[in-house]
Parts: structure tokens; C-alpha cells; sequence
């Protein structure tokens, strides 16, 4: 599996980066992120989520306290926050079962967390902090081989 990088210097040209991976998502799927607090996953997302049509981007927020948003507009997608789960019954608590019984796109920020089994198929990106407003970006995944 290929993994493409980048640097991000803003949370515009992150936002972009978001939009330009919704392009290449089919659901059923799962995006995977993973890195420390203020990396940039929510900005990614935020990206991500109007690169599908599914909200503005400045309709997406953090779902830290709610853990799950839902939008349904051109498709379904979940937006889901484990920072705050810490057991298996608060991960069981979310529903998101139901979920990956729909075709969706479930985005999962701390997914180092997520311990449910799927076989759906994957996107991992990880965040790092590169200095001031920069982030490095790294993107695995099959659904995304070819288009970045």
C-alpha cells in the first residue's frame, strides 16, 4: 500500500487537502485519523465533509463532547470523535453498528482507539505538528492508490 505525504502551512491548504481526498472516496468507507491534539484532524475533516457535499465546512465542529455528527446531504457520513471514549462499553454506547450496516462514509478521529472489526475498506491518514501552522499529512489506503 502506497503512502503519499504532505505539508500542509495552513488550515486553508489543509481544508483543501480534505477536499481533494473527498474526491476519492466511495463509500462504504473509513477514514481513519490519527495524531495529537491540534494536529489538524477536524480541519482535515471539515475538508473532507464539504468535499462530499454532505455540509459547509463551517458547519463542522468537533463532535469531542457528542462523539458523532451525522450529515446527510449528497451522502451519508459519520463524523466521530473516540478522544473521550476510553472503555468498550463507551465505544459500544455510539451505535456505530448501525453505521457500517449503511453506505457511508465514517470518518474516526483518534481511531487508535476503534476496536470495532470491519472489513470495510480503509483510508489512514496520520497528522503531525511541522512547525508554527504547518502539518504533515500522510495518506494510506487502497481507495486512494491513484487519485493522490
Amino acid at each position: 500500500m502506497r503512502v503519499s505525504e504532505f505539508v500542509s502551512h495552513s488550515s486553508e491548504e489543509t481544508i483543501a487537502k480534505g477536499r481533494e481526498i473527498a474526491a476519492g472516496l466511495r463509500p462504504p468507507v473509513m477514514v481513519m485519523l490519527s495524531g495529537e491534539l491540534g494536529s489538524g484532524k477536524t480541519t482535515l475533516t471539515k475538508g473532507i465533509i464539504s468535499g462530499l457535499g454532505a455540509a459547509p465546512e463551517e458547519d463542522v465542529t468537533s463532535p469531542t463532547f457528542t462523539l458523532v455528527h451525522v450529515f446527510h446531504n449528497h451522502c451519508k457520513v459519520y463524523h466521530v470523535d473516540l478522544y473521550r471514549v476510553e472503555k468498550f462499553q463507551d465505544f459500544e454506547s455510539l451505535g456505530l453498528e448501525d453505521a457500517l450496516g449503511e453506505q457511508a462514509v465514517v470518518i474516526i478521529e483518534w481511531s487508535e482507539r476503534f476496536s470495532y472489526r470491519t472489513d470495510w475498506p480503509r483510508v489512514e491518514i496520520r497528522l503531525e505538528h511541522a512547525g508554527g501552522d504547518s502539518r504533515r499529512i500522510a495518506i494510506s489506503g487502497l481507495s486512494l492508490e491513484n487519485r493522490l
